[in-house]
């Protein structure tokens, strides 16, 4: 009998073993090509998703609880539109902050060498204020101490601005049809990268979509521009980045038909290539029909071929490392999942509880998918691994990689967290979670800290220690009126918060009672924290621009900030619209509501470009505004033209606007000279 008795648990072990190998195994066959034209054809025709639930799932699930990055638990896909336009540029949708940034870039500028450009320059100048060093982003200004690059609607303005006395136009490249649209720019050595917008008409629907078209020139002559590369993705454009020389651009968007025939094709130098469908890939779970198109091209060999990945999946965040591609997705899930939790198996109720239709099996709630992909040493991209989180993120900067793992910033109705993944996206680490019943507005990863900032009447700011990252801590925290949206480094010591100022009003009735709550949006607020002691941190030095009505690009696009220590210089566009605006209660979101409002049209009263000098000893002091003349056009109660960005070159300070390009001196603000880019 004991011999019997030792066969049988031998037998289990074995059997365990196996399963447990087939889940390793698993983690190898994430990726499913697609079969048959038929498959694509009935993923484009689905509207539903599957839910997941076999026996197999059951047995192997303790061993799946191993590793995390095997998720047998269904994924569904939330419809988005991914079209962007060039209004996005100004409150960008793609505007994120995580950070890899070390102390010594905290400015997030440039110096007299750009690392990201490779070009030498005997000027100090500013670039685009990016999220991880040597990753740059591309935006709507560049520049390389000499020239200046811009969008001004349709085109593309190249100035000469090396006499900061006389700049001038050299160079206009405009767009090959009235369907394209230029929405961003990255420069690189001698290449400009131009990533158009194109509209087209999709037959089958008898409606507009969109496409994203890359176009590279060569630009050794500024004043003769030569298109040397271009290439078309049939999705509409999310966000790119340029590493190394290494233009990533990724494009998302529903799959459609074109006579009758799903869109498997791009083109390349005008000729249309079409891989089919076999190279459309299925991640394992997931039953989507978006596409998520990521491209690689080598601008230092660029005479090799664009390098197209495409897969079957949403993407509403992203955060891009030296090595990895993290995209993001965030669903609902509230169906069920066909997967008991551990207590149910070995509870009072014995294993056979697992099987019963009981409400502790269903997911309710809002979680995001993380999906990692792998930077070759060749450039190529290779899907590698996802891991999935209770929660949402707000932009890039929830996300950050840091010695080889990667910290998240989720938050739910029951709070904000940070998580911790290792390399396999397994998790390690996470806080409890902080704040119930506070929304997250902001967050930043700097190092081996992290900062929150979530808000529903006061604003707290978290800092919170990642030196363990199996075990991160909240060190300390600061509540104070209203809060930030968006947080920038000064220094390894002070934070620099940029967000809303905010008053809670109470209403009673004639017996005291509370019978609601209002929020008022008084102005815009920029706050400078001192973070040395990470257990009581306090604010130095406020200011509060304008009133309710104000509000500024920065708040959801980190790209419009310009800043430098060095300089004690921080820059940011500033404006106001026709009609107040406030949040009424004070759970409503802020940005969407600023979104929602700027989305019905409303005029500009005024804008400018507010010019603070900002140190530790005075704070932030206001030195000036710019303001540009906007050219003739139908709307005459708008007297200014849009101010889109600001950067220095050496002690001069450049403003940007789709009229003009201006030259201030940086110590007064004195006018030195200035170009007109639009004509009347």
């Amino acid at each position: 009998m004991k011999k019997i008795t030792i066969a049988i648990i031998v037998i289990l072990i074995l059997i365990l073993l196996i399963l447990g190998l087939l889940v390793i195994n698993n983690k190898k066959m994430e990726i499913i090509e697609i079969s048959s034209k038929e498959e694509l054809e009935e993923i484009y025709n689905s509207d539903t998703d599957d839910e997941i639930s076999t026996p197999f799932q059951l047995l192997t699930l303790p061993f799946s609880m191993l590793y995390d990055d095997v998720d047998i638990s269904s994924i569904g896909s939330k419809r988005t539109n991914h079209s962007v336009s060039y209004s996005d540029s100004y409150s960008d949708s793609d505007s994120s902050i995580p950070s890899g940034v070390e102390p010594s870039n905290y400015s997030g500028q440039g110096a007299s060498t750009d690392s990201i450009t490779g070009k030498e320059s005997t000027k100090e100048y500013s670039t685009t204020n990016i999220q991880v060093e040597n990753v740059d982003e591309a935006d709507i200004t560049k520049t390389d101490g000499d020239y200046i690059y811009s969008l001004s609607e349709d085109k593309v303005v190249i100035s000469d601005v090396k006499d900061e006395t006389q700049i001038k136009i050299t160079s206009e490249i405009e767009t090959e049809d009235s369907n394209t649209i230029p929405l961003d720019l990255i420069l690189y050595n001698d290449k400009l990268i131009v990533i158009n917008e194109k509209t087209r008409s999709i037959s089958s629907y008898y409606s507009t979509s969109y496409s994203t078209v890359v176009t590279v020139y060569d630009i050794s002559d500024r004043e003769q521009p030569k298109k040397i590369k271009d290439y078309q993705l049939e999705q509409p454009y999310y966000t790119s980045r340029c590493i190394d020389g290494r233009l990533y651009v990724i494009s998302s968007g529903y799959l459609e038909k074109e006579n009758d025939e799903i869109i498997t094709y791009y083109y390349e130098d005008g000729k249309q290539i079409d891989p089919g469908y076999k190279n459309i890939r299925k991640i394992k779970d997931i039953d989507t029909n978006i596409q998520t198109i990521l491209s690689m091209l080598d601008l230092n060999n660029i005479g090799n071929t664009v390098k197209v990945n495409s897969y079957l999946m949403d993407v509403e965040n992203a955060y891009v490392s030296e090595n990895n591609i993290y995209l993001l997705e965030e669903e609902y899930n509230d169906s069920y999942s066909g997967i008991p939790k551990i207590s149910s198996i070995f509870g009072l109720k014995g294993i056979w509880g697992a099987f019963e239709d009981d409400d502790e099996e269903y997911d309710y709630g809002k979680y995001t998918y993380i999906y990692k992909f792998n930077l070759l040493e060749d450039g190529s991209i290779q899907y590698d691994k996802r891991a999935k989180e209770e929660g949402e993120t707000i932009n890039q900067f929830s996300i950050d990689e840091y010695e080889g793992n990667l910290r998240v910033a989720l938050y739910d109705s029951e709070g904000s967290k940070i998580v911790v993944f290792n390399d396999e996206m397994g998790k390690i680490g996470e806080t409890g979670k902080l704040a119930k019943g506070e929304e997250m507005y902001s967050s930043r990863f700097l190092g081996d800290r992290a900062y929150l900032v979530t808000y529903k009447t006061m604003d707290p700011l978290f800092v919170i220690d990642l030196s363990n990252p199996e075990n991160p801590k909240v060190l300390g925290e600061l509540k104070i009126p209203g809060y930030s949206t968006y947080l920038h480094p000064y220094d390894e010591d002070h934070l620099i918060g940029i967000g809303m100022q905010t008053e809670e009003k109470v209403e009673r009735n004639s017996s005291g009672r509370v019978i609601s709550t209002r929020v008022n949006i008084t102005g815009m607020k920029m706050a400078l924290f001192d973070v040395r002691n990470v257990n009581h941190p306090i604010q130095i030095s406020d200011t509060i621009i304008g009133d309710r009505k104000t509000t500024s690009a920065i708040l959801t696009n980190h790209k419009a900030l310009l800043f430098s220590k060095e300089k004690e210089l921080l820059a940011i566009p500033v404006n106001n619209y026709t009609e107040d605006f406030e949040i009424e209660n004070s759970s409503d979101d802020y940005e969407s509501t600023v979104k929602s409002y700027t989305n019905y049209g409303k005029d500009y009263v005024s804008e400018g470009y507010f010019v603070y000098n900002i140190n530790l000893k005075d704070g932030f002091t206001l030195k000036g505004t710019i303001t540009h003349d906007k050219t003739k056009s139908k709307d005459t109660y708008n007297n200014t033209s849009r101010l889109l960005r600001g950067l220095y070159i050496d002690d001069n300070l450049y403003t940007v606007s789709e009229d003009y390009i201006k030259v201030n001196r940086l110590d007064d603000l004195q006018e030195i000279s200035r170009v007109k880019i639009k004509e009347d």
